[in-house]
Order: structure tokens, then C-alpha cells, then sequence
């Protein structure tokens, strides 16, 4: 499991669409981490997993993630992939303040709808 803790620096403006497994929206936030050398890093949320009332900027939090990397048009692009959040130092709370996504593969589909040109 990865897992990091930091600071939620920044929130990205939500980005939503239709797919050919129906609608998404995907919430990327910026993190910074709580190292000597600290750095930012950028984490998607994807669906109905997205909890607002988690994403304030200033607030500490733990995100445990999956990478996952794919190749488009002979170049690769890398994305982190949150499948929980909570509060930092909040073992034992759970409830609304965290979000588990049992089965994330199901909510990553064809994010262009067969364009030929990626959203970033």
C-alpha cells in the first residue's frame, strides 16, 4: 500500500464528462508533503468518492494512492490515484471523514471518449 501525508495546498477546478461507461468527474488536488525537502504532488479523486467537506486547503491529511502509468501516443503519462482520504493522525475516525473505493478500476474509463487529443 502507498500511502503519504501532507498539506492540501491547492484544489484544481473539478473536471467532469461523459465516457462510454457513462458520466465521471474527477477532482485533482495538490499536496505537499511533510518531508525535510518538502514536495508537491498531484492527486486524482475520482467519482463519488470526492468528500468536499475533506478538501479545505491548509488542512493535513493522509491519502493512500495507486500509481498507475499509460502510454498515448508514444508518450507515457503517470497518474496517482487516491482510493482513500482522512484526516492526518485520524486512525480511528471514520465515518464521513474518509471514503474507501473497494473496486477503483471500475471509475477509470476512456477519460477522452475516443479523442484523439488528451485533456492536459
Amino acid at each position: 500500500m502507498m500511502q503519504l501525508t501532507g498539506t492540501l495546498v491547492q484544489i484544481l477546478p473539478l473536471q467532469k464528462g461523459t465516457g462510454k461507461n457513462g458520466e465521471w468527474k474527477k477532482q485533482d488536488i495538490i499536496v505537499e508533503t511533510q518531508a525535510q525537502y518538502p514536495k508537491k504532488v498531484c492527486i486524482s479523486i475520482w467519482g463519488d468518492k470526492i468528500n468536499e467537506s475533506l478538501l479545505q486547503v491548509g488542512k493535513s491529511l493522509t491519502i493512500s494512492f495507486d500509481v498507475e502509468s499509460r502510454e498515448y501516443n508514444g508518450r507515457w503519462y503517470t497518474d496517482i490515484k487516491a482510493w482513500k482520504l482522512e484526516p492526518a493522525g485520524g486512525a480511528g475516525s471514520s465515518g464521513g471523514n474518509q471514503y474507501t473505493d473497494n473496486n477503483p478500476s471500475d471509475t477509470y474509463s476512456d477519460l477522452n471518449g475516443g479523442a484523439d487529443d488528451l485533456p492536459f
